[in-house]
């Protein structure tokens, strides 16, 4: 077959793979109305999911479960704003992970609004500016973003999407290395390169700023100032990249979190679906372990416990945990009402697709 009879079969594919996509927008497009009418979202997190569960399962490749992903969720992407223009709030400014992440979980065809800090964004989503929030909840080296994890506790916005995006750090600056003598960027940044930074810039002044696209905005105007940030963010704001990828672990990795007014109450499927909560416990001998009994005693799995000052009372905390399935299982619920009987506070922070 000589090449211009390989191009013309691909022309040929590329003219059905658009009247199909097509077909298969207008088709999703009687879906949106059906939900319009019965009062439910366009976006729900756990449909998706299972629209990707079975692509990957009738995916013969070449192509990765990571390509069909990307390539369906802006096929979704596209279709969603033809029905409703959703708006995505995120901590900003423009070039962040976090916008990396919702971008991620949301395609690229929506309108997104970055907002100066964590408290903004559920704001945001509270005063209904914004249909959803995205927020960083914990990083593989750094651990937990205690900003997010207070706004949870205080927030009636529930979690309905979770994200994971691999972190490569980079030091950008106008200036070479050893002229350096100031680092900026977010506090999780410069915890996740403590040892790089230690050993190539051990007098450089570290200093925590409000995002890493700050730092970078900062460093584009002072000589001697570097940031880490995103290679993203050195061609967004055209500022050389002086080292890449000096992250201690080379799997550093970052979850966000998907907030909304309302919860999702459908389930992606048995088995995979991930639940949040909050609880605080009584001063007493054996408190703890009687909660975790609750979870042990069921088979349910926790992945993470994660402690915080309560803000309210001195010495008292609240336990933030993260468990597989959802909170409408009834063994699930099971446990959630021996955990009311015992425990002065229990509150739902919502259950979502436990996907990577």
């Amino acid at each position: 077959m000589d090449l211009d009879d390989v191009r013309q079969k691909i022309d040929a594919i590329d003219r059905e793979i658009i009247t199909r996509i097509n077909e298969r927008v207008r088709l999703a497009s009687e879906v949106a109305r059906a939900k319009h009418a019965a009062g439910l979202p366009i976006y729900i997190p756990e449909r998706e999911e299972q629209v990707f569960q079975k692509l990957s399962s009738i995916n013969e490749g070449p192509l990765t479960e990571q390509a069909i992903r990307h390539i369906y969720r802006e096929v979704i992407s596209a279709m969603i704003a033809l029905e409703q223009p959703l708006k995505i709030a995120y901590l900003g400014p423009e070039g962040t992970y976090t916008e990396q992440a919702a971008r991620k979980n949301f395609g690229s065809s929506l309108d997104y609004h970055a907002v100066p800090s964590i408290a903004d964004v559920f704001s945001e989503v509270e005063r209904r500016e914004a249909d959803y929030g995205v927020i960083p909840i914990e990083n593989s080296t750094g651990g937990a973003v205690i900003h997010s994890l207070d706004m949870l506790a205080e927030t009636e916005l529930k979690i309905i999407g979770q994200v994971y995006l691999p972190v490569e750090h980079c030091l950008l600056s106008h200036s070479k290395l050893s002229e350096i003598t100031e680092v900026r960027s977010k506090d999780q940044a410069l915890i996740q390169c403590r040892d790089w930074l230690q050993r190539n810039l051990p007098n450089a002044k570290q200093i925590d700023c409000d995002s890493t696209t700050g730092a970078v905005v900062h460093a584009t105007k002072n000589p001697g100032t570097a940031a880490i940030a995103g290679e993203i963010a050195a061609e967004r704001y055209s500022i050389p990249l002086v080292a890449k990828g000096i992250q201690d672990r080379k799997d550093n990795e970052t979850r966000f979190l998907v907030i909304a007014p309302e919860p999702n109450n459908g389930q992606t499927g048995p088995g995979l679906d991930k639940t949040s909560l909050v609880f605080s416990i009584h001063h007493e001998v054996g408190a703890l372990e009687k909660v975790l009994r609750s979870f042990s005693t069921r088979q349910i799995n926790l992945s993470k416990i994660e402690s915080r000052p309560s803000r309210k009372k001195a010495w008292e905390y609240l336990f933030f945990v993260d468990f597989d399935g959802h909170w409408n299982d009834p063994t699930i619920q099971e446990a959630i009402a021996e955990l009311n009987s015992s425990c002065p506070l229990v509150k739902w922070l919502g259950s979502y697709p436990n996907s990577r």
